[in-house]
């Protein structure tokens, strides 16, 4: 009687967990919580599965911060952190979880929907239980748009740090190239990795030529003694010392401290767009069958304060389409 009593406490236990399990769902960031992009993504998945009854656990690689020797030791955390809870589905966001989770999450039956990716996955020939949503930053759109605000504007600089993320983007809308033009302007491509460099860079940009610089990714910097640059610091810093109106592609380089802004992709909608993914496939559908898609077309985002600065009157067909961060 005992035994059979064991049995069924024990049957009932494993039950439970495995329910929680069933409503357990993981996000294995490659940066940080604090991270503006992954504040806005994590707020699109939030939100779509808000009072669904499922959890959203987090954890975090913090692969802008931490040195690139550091990466494989917190894929290893995540992995573990993945066993411990054993989630019905996992998101991975952004190029790095992908690239050092990808091969361990492929030999589970566990999905996995990426998002904010870059680079090509399918360079990776990745497992029939991964899909998810792809980023493709709108550069050469964006300079189209920054022309009609600065007509004038015949040779741009493009600034990115060094990191991984950067050197995806910039190899898929690049493909290898620094310097190429599109709409009349004469863009060079930079690629920095040091704080001095990225400062002198900024202070010559006038006298090198440039009329205007639209900034990419700057979260990877160093300084001269290999410690990790505050990402907020430097683009405040950036925006004070620029000889020339500074643009960006992204939503988190816009503000009245920061860029002017641009056509800029955002990370809320591809936390939206994977939560769509992740909920057909918790509704039955298999990810093998579920193309891969591609985030939003972009926004138009500007700092007010900013364009009074430079004195840039938007023209109408943007106007009528801005939204404004102050």
């Amino acid at each position: 009687m005992k035994s059979k009593l064991l049995s069924i406490l024990m049957l009932s236990t494993t039950m439970t967990f495995a329910n929680a399990a069933d409503k357990d769902l993981l996000i294995i960031e490659s940066y940080h919580a604090e991270y503006p992009w992954d504040i806005s993504y994590v707020n699109g998945i939030n939100k779509a599965f808000e009072g669904s009854g499922y959890k959203v656990h987090r954890f975090q690689m913090d692969t802008k911060r931490v040195p690139k020797s550091e990466y494989q030791k917190k894929a290893d955390e995540a992995w573990k952190f993945y066993q411990g809870i054993q989630p019905k589905l996992v998101f991975l966001g952004d190029d790095n979880a992908l690239k050092f989770l990808a091969d361990k999450l492929g030999t589970t039956e566990t999905p996995v929907v990426y998002l904010g990716i870059n680079s090509n996955p399918r360079r990776m020939k990745l497992s029939k239980n991964i899909t998810g949503v792809l980023e493709r930053p709108l550069f050469k759109k964006s300079v189209v748009e920054i022309k009609k605000i600065m007509p004038q504007a015949k040779k741009i600089l493009v600034l990115f740090d060094s990191g991984n993320t950067s050197k995806h983007a910039v190899e898929e809308a690049f493909k290898g190239k620094t310097s190429l033009k599109i709409s009349g302007a004469q863009l060079e491509l930079k690629q920095i990795g040091k704080k001095t460099l990225w400062e002198s860079t900024v202070h010559a940009a006038k006298n090198e030529g440039f009329d205007a610089i639209i900034i990419g990714l700057y979260h990877t910097l160093i300084d001269d003694k290999d410690n990790s640059v505050n990402a907020e610091t430097l683009i405040s810093w950036t925006s004070q010392n620029t000889p020339i109106p500074l643009f960006a592609f992204w939503s988190f380089a816009v503000g009245p401290d920061k860029a002017i802004g641009g056509l800029v992709l955002e990370g809320y909608s591809q936390g939206e767009k994977a939560a769509e993914i992740a909920k057909r496939i918790l509704n039955g559908d298999s990810p093998a069958n579920i193309r891969p898609a591609i985030g939003e077309k972009g926004k138009f985002l500007f700092s007010k304060k900013l364009l009074e600065k430079w004195g840039l009157m938007l023209p109408n067909d943007i106007a009528s389409k801005a939204e404004y961060i102050d």
